[in-house]
């Protein structure tokens, strides 16, 4: 006997085997190193946790063209996220269609790390990749219930204290007809229980004006929302009638003038909040990752979709702590302290 393992642990069979038998060189892949190769700088790299869809939102055609949700195993996904942190990188964005969905498609199925089970599922696998000692941000996260169970990972440090939500809209007839989740008031109590738990958290998330058929007055419900949740970050698109997306086919189409003047108005409102909210960080101090000398970001802040923090020095890669003297509607300022 090499190994005792657990079962579908075909790498910790594998290690016990190659422990005594040498692994035959293979020309394709042993020249690849164990955190595979990226794209992205050394100290940050994006974390697939799995591929596809169960939702049929109108407006989207993910389903159509990447299928139905696979979750990769959470032992695999450990493993790279174990590999990358070794190779020197600092904050792994976990990143799919929909984060908080992962394991459903498995029923949650029992896997491996660390020689300890573990569920495949998205309390679970946040948990353990807190324990990395890295930044881990949540992205794409559709929000179910379940993702309240989060916040207090973020409240105690485990994972950074921001949360990428896609909205979409605040008017339940709209959202009706998106097939998405329906009441804003449900949302906004959310909004304002992670806020109760973890203070600092930063919420971003997405919105589309336009819709078939959305009204003035449902486009204002929108802006209403807006105003109260009060969000960090946003974005905004305006409606576009995608190939093969069920939403084509809705009644109403509003003219793209409209279309247009909707999401101006809607991201001069964004504006003014985001502003606020980063004036209120002024005479702080926060903790950056230096993507750049004199650029980097806080917790607050996703690489390329986000705002930065400047200030004079740094070296790329490393953590600082920065402390802001001033603010504009997307970035802050400071001095290294």
């Amino acid at each position: 006997m090499l190994a005792v393992t657990g079962p579908h642990d075909t790498p910790g069979v594998m290690k016990a085997v190659h422990a005594h038998l040498p692994k035959p060189h293979d020309p394709f892949t042993d020249l690849v190193p164990p955190q595979g190769i990226k794209l992205t700088p050394r100290h940050y790299a994006y974390l697939k946790i799995s591929e596809g869809c169960n939702h049929r939102c109108t407006f989207c055609i993910i389903p159509s063209m990447r299928g139905d949700l696979v979750s990769r195993p959470i032992g695999e996904v450990m493993q790279e996220a174990e590999n990358l942190v070794k190779a020197g990188v600092k904050e792994l964005l976990v990143v799919s269609q929909d984060t908080s969905a992962y394991g459903v498609d498995v029923k949650y199925r029992t896997g491996f790390w660390g020689g300890k089970p573990l569920k495949s599922n998205f309390i679970n696998l946040f948990k353990s990749l807190g324990e990395l000692g890295v930044w881990v941000r949540p992205h794409y996260v559709y929000p179910y219930p379940h993702v309240d169970e989060v916040i207090p990972l973020m409240a105690e440090g485990k994972i950074l204290p921001y949360l990428d939500v896609p909205f979409q809209h605040a008017s339940p007839r709209i959202l009706k007809l998106m097939k998405r989740p329906a009441s804003a008031e449900k949302v906004l109590e959310r909004v304002r229980a992670w806020r109760s738990i973890c203070p600092g958290i930063t919420i971003r998330s997405t919105f589309i004006v336009g819709f078939p058929g959305e009204t003035e007055a449902e486009f204002s419900e929108l802006i209403d929302f807006l105003k109260e949740a009060n969000l960090d970050r946003v974005g905004c698109f305006e409606y576009s009638p995608v190939d093969g997306a069920a939403a084509n086919d809705l009644p109403g189409a509003l003219p793209d003038e409209v279309k247009r003047e909707r999401k101006e108005k809607f991201m001069e409102v964004q504006e003014r909040i985001s502003a606020a909210r980063l004036q209120s960080k002024i005479g702080k101090t926060y903790q950056v990752l230096i993507d750049e000398e004199g650029v980097g970001r806080s917790s607050a802040d996703a690489p390329e979709i986000d705002g930065v923090v400047h200030f004079k020095g740094g070296k790329t890669g490393e953590f600082a702590t920065v402390r802001i003297d001033r603010a504009d509607a997307h970035d802050l300022y400071g001095s290294l302290v």
